[in-house]
């Protein structure tokens, strides 16, 4: 009976260890890494302005950076005929995009590492960054170039961005 008491203390350590925002997001479903087709998004009004995706991972990059607000746009792989391929967005003219504030604790994962520099890959097996950055260099690195990534956005903020090595 007495190691119920240090079992559930030691359980107490161990949950106020994790953040809460990282601990309250939900598992959703990740999208293939280099998908050939744009992910739908049932239900969205596309004229209604730029608002956020619903919550979930999105295959995508970001279009725009705006004091801590961001735009951002699905992609989709087309494969190469002289290299292995490349990201696309959606077609001149396609409203398709969305825009949301990206969380101040977001989880910043680069393929890139920290210093941007494509001699310092820190990618897994499947393609995706594994270094943490900061959210300071996520949007500096945003506002230069559209970088692709998996976006996940819960509550209407983008709460990790996971980038996507491309060849």
């Amino acid at each position: 009976m007495p190691l119920l008491p240090a079992a559930a203390a030691l359980s107490a350590v161990l949950v106020a260890a994790v953040p809460a925002q990282a601990a309250a997001i939900p598992g959703f479903p990740v999208p293939k890494v280099y998908g050939t087709a744009f992910q739908p998004d049932p239900g969205h009004d596309f004229t209604k302005g730029l608002r956020p995706r619903k919550d979930g991972v999105l295959r995508g990059w970001i279009t725009h950076v705006d004091s801590g607000r961001v735009e951002y746009e699905p992609i989709r792989w087309v494969k190469g005929r002289k290299t292995k391929g490349y990201f696309v967005g959606p077609p001149e003219g396609d409203v398709t995009a969305y825009a949301s504030p990206v969380a101040e604790t977001v989880v910043f994962l680069s393929a890139a590492g920290c210093s941007g520099r494509r001699s310092a890959t820190t990618v897994n097996e499947k393609g995706l960054g594994v270094k943490r950055c900061s959210r300071k260099e996520l949007l500096s690195r945003a506002a230069k170039a559209e970088r692709p990534a998996l976006i996940t956005v819960y509550r209407g903020e983008i709460v990790k961005l996971q980038e996507i090595y491309t060849p």
